[in-house]
């Protein structure tokens, strides 16, 4: 699924695990993606999140897609940071799951995320 996603690895998102349930992005936060306070724009934040809560929930095997997300940020970020995304399953439950990503910079939390999930039966529907 990562090797298909043109939207993450065009933002220098890198894949650094995936395992049943888990994983782990990373980015290092660019020029253009600073906002007009001169910190990290918070939709880059939650794309990072997003990602790896993508490549967690579809570990599994079915094609998941979010049912909805929220984020929290904690602290800014700035241009040059390198971003890390955890995300672990929380719980599964019929076609839904709930998945938990926590965005650092070095062991600081940013940002934390709450990601629902669900198992589509076939990408055609």
């Amino acid at each position: 699924m990562f090797a298909a996603d043109e939207a993450s690895r065009r933002l220098g998102i890198e894949l650094l695990e995936a395992r049943e349930g888990a994983a782990e992005v990373r980015m290092t936060v660019r020029e253009n993606m600073v906002n007009g306070h001169g910190i990290a724009h918070g939709g880059y934040v939650f794309l990072l999140a997003d990602t790896a809560f993508a490549c967690a929930c579809n570990s599994l095997g079915p094609v998941t897609v979010a049912a909805g997300a929220d984020i929290t940020f904690v602290a800014p970020a700035a241009e040059g940071d390198v971003l890390r995304a955890r995300a672990e399953e929380r719980t599964t439950y019929g076609r839904s799951g709930i998945y938990d990503v926590s965005v650092r910079r070095g062991e600081e939390v940013i940002a934390e995320f709450r990601g629902r999930s669900r198992v589509i039966r076939s990408v055609e529907e």
